[in-house]
């Protein structure tokens, strides 16, 4: 029997010649040539032309940046021009780039997350929202999450994966070297809705709202708290690795707000970050919120716009919520809940 290949899906996906969906695939098509590109740096490492190093630059919204950031940025605006998509916003540019005003489509792009993962040999990835192209930049880019045409990330890990929806589940293609190309590995991703693991950096305990660490003490406490069993702590500092494992086997992710500077409404990118995750995470079953509100309903009102995300198994994200407007409900939470202190004046 022949795998199916991300090709086979992709002319199928076109059989009906619809404009819309035949630049959908020739971008997918153009973005996984550039992945491979990047991947092949990414593999070189120090060794490689666009080397792991720090540039003395930063990126629109202030990040420093990586000598390897840059290269796949520039990987995928080849790509985009070549897929000749109408416009491209991208984590390492100020303003979006117009390329072509008479496609119906734009990206908005994260080239490389997880960048300061880099040196030291850990899963990184591109995060990828295909929206509808409207009459002016901001028109595109203030559109919800609800607006996606499709969405996928790449992560550069053991393997390198395509994880993709097109709003009709979602997938995952494991690049076959042997075959050359992008070979179907999961064809419906189903998030379990329940768990007992969660992945969130602990090192900010002391900077989290109440309601993140009212959650994750009850988490710590196991068996003998309010939520009367034992969980597994995760944290990876990639979105892209972290989001895999949540798709594959379940969890929940939690990047909250807190108390630094700079973190008050949250650090990951609503547009080109938690947008496409949220979508690829509602296709498979799972739940992502900045807390309470559904990301996807979330009105952008700036292209590099911050937010919360807390993403995952579907009861989990639901019981987040639930801490930050009725703790109270959780399990038997007094006298726990009063020494706490969470509503103190």
């Amino acid at each position: 029997m022949q795998p199916a290949t991300l090709e086979a899906y992709l002319n199928t996906y076109t059989s009906h010649s619809d404009p819309v969906r035949v630049q959908i695939a020739a971008t997918i098509r153009a973005f996984a040539e550039a992945a491979l590109l990047v991947r092949k740096s990414i593999n070189e490492g120090a060794l490689g032309v666009a080397f792991a190093g720090e540039r003395n630059s930063a990126n629109a919204d202030g990040d420093s940046q990586k000598e390897l950031d840059i290269y796949a940025d520039s990987c995928f605006i080849e790509a985009a021009r070549k897929a000749r998509v109408g416009r491209y916003a991208s984590e390492e540019l100020p303003n979006p780039v117009d390329i072509d005003p008479t496609s119906p489509l734009a990206i908005a792009i994260d080239p490389l997350d997880g960048s300061s993962n880099i040196d030291t040999n850990v899963s990184i990835g591109t995060i990828f929202s295909i929206l509808p192209n409207k009459e002016t930049q901001k028109e595109t880019f203030s559109q919800r999450g609800t607006a996606q045409l499709a969405a996928g990330f790449f992560i550069y890990g053991p393997q390198l994966a395509l994880v993709l929806t097109k709003l009709n589940g979602t997938r995952v293609y494991v690049f076959s070297s042997r075959l050359g190309a992008f070979v179907e590995a999961y064809n419906s991703l189903s998030i379990p809705q329940n768990t007992t693991e969660f992945a969130i950096n602990t090192s900010n305990y002391r900077h989290w709202d109440d309601e993140i660490r009212l959650y994750f003490d009850d988490c710590i406490t196991g068996t003998e708290g309010p939520r009367q069993k034992d969980f597994n702590m995760r944290w990876i500092a990639s979105l892209v690795a972290d989001a895999y494992r949540i798709l594959i086997r379940g969890g929940v992710f939690l990047y909250p707000r807190d108390g630094r500077k700079g973190y008050s409404s949250g650090r990951l990118r609503l547009v080109y970050e938690a947008n496409p995750i949220a979508l690829l995470v509602e296709q498979a079953g799972g739940l992502a919120t900045n807390g309470t509100a559904r990301i996807l309903d979330i009105q952008p009102e700036d292209l590099h716009q911050r937010t919360p995300l807390v993403f995952g198994s579907s009861k989990e994200v639901t019981k987040i919520a639930r801490y930050h407007t009725d703790p109270s409900s959780i399990g038997n939470r007094h006298p726990l809940f009063g020494n706490r202190g969470l509503f103190r004046a």
